[in-house]
């Protein structure tokens, strides 16, 4: 598959701006024109329509976050250190506004609504970061870095919706600090001998 143009990349980015800031039905190809100053018909010449143009954006987060995740493992092998890396990207993400919130979180919140072919994109991120998830925590069990009170399965949810939970709230109260105040209490709980 060939990388899109840079003008592709543009629409991209600002799909994923509008979906952080309003949802899915918070644009239309008429905002991205505005934004970018393209015509809506050289949209619809990279992507045909707001289905294909969402599924694009979220096959390449998804890809992101294998390529990030992988290579954040590969520099960090230990279990609580994964976590708490883990943890500080999104802490500076909503710190420094470059990603105040998880795209397919706040799909997530909309997959009733959504579209099948989005809906399956997003519940392929959820699945993949799950099973990171669990294999982290599961790691960390048995080499007795980490403590578990439930399956390395139910941890890893628990995990994963404390930082989507964490997320919302910073975006409700206006507040970066909030992330990390709702957070540091998880890793306590997961990662021993933590102060």
């Amino acid at each position: 598959m060939s990388k899109p143009s840079n003008t592709a990349d543009e629409i991209l980015a600002a799909a994923r701006t509008f979906i952080v800031a309003g949802g899915y039905n918070g644009f239309s190809y008429a905002d991205i024109s505005e934004v970018i100053g393209i015509r809506k018909a050289s949209i619809h010449h990279h992507f045909p329509s707001k289905v294909d143009l969402v599924q694009t954006l979220l096959k390449r987060y998804l890809d992101d976050a294998v390529t990030g995740l992988g290579g954040l493992e590969r520099n960090i092998p230990e279990p609580p250190e994964l976590l708490r890396a883990y943890a500080g990207i999104w802490a500076r993400c909503i710190e420094d506004s470059s990603m105040p919130f998880c795209v397919c979180a706040l799909l997530a919140s909309e997959l009733p609504a959504l579209p099948p072919e989005v809906g399956l994109e997003v519940r392929a991120y959820f699945q993949f970061l799950s099973k990171w998830l669990t294999g982290v925590i599961g790691r960390g069990a048995e080499t007795g870095t980490l403590s578990i009170s439930a399956s390395p399965r139910v941890e890893a949810e628990a995990f994963m919706a404390t930082v989507h939970g964490a997320m919302l709230s910073a975006r409700a109260y206006g507040d970066v600090l909030t992330f990390g105040m709702i957070l540091t209490p998880t890793l306590h709980k997961l990662i021993p001998g933590v102060d």
